[in-house]
């Protein structure tokens, strides 16, 4: 399998979501998630993110998941993406990957990686990835 790059834009909308008895602790953030991708991956995603910010300004950390549904490379599927990220006073670091073997239909097999950068507010996506030939 090649790796291949698929490049575009998302949108993405925060849901903060209230705190629940007995579920972890109050003091993690709890938001939903909904993406549109726009350019060589097409489709929405939906998710869950937890969040805790430092006590200096400009630290923090989050985790989330997504399930994305979308056509790429003409095939249509669905797969998961796993987040980690980190602020360390300001630096940012973050980590996506294709949760493996969360591919379906046309995406099953999938795996790869996703970057974010964000300029003047528009959030750009950079998706290395790998699939399987088509059958």
């Amino acid at each position: 399998m090649t790796e291949r790059h698929a490049r575009g834009t998302f949108a993405v909308t925060l849901t903060p979501q209230p705190a629940q008895d007995g579920v972890g602790d109050p003091a993690i953030g709890r938001m939903a998630l909904h993406k549109v991708f726009e350019g060589d991956l097409q489709g929405t995603a939906n998710g869950q993110m937890l969040a805790v910010r430092g006590s200096v300004d400009g630290s923090a950390g989050y985790v989330a998941m997504d399930q994305v549904q979308a056509t790429l490379d003409g095939r249509q599927g669905g797969f998961a993406l796993q987040h980690s990220g980190t602020m360390d006073r300001g630096a940012p670091t973050l980590r996506i990957t294709v949760v493996p073997d969360s591919g379906s239909g046309g995406l099953a097999g999938i795996s790869g990686t996703l970057s974010i950068d964000i300029r003047d507010g528009t959030h750009y996506y950079d998706f290395a990835y790998r699939l399987p030939e088509a059958p």
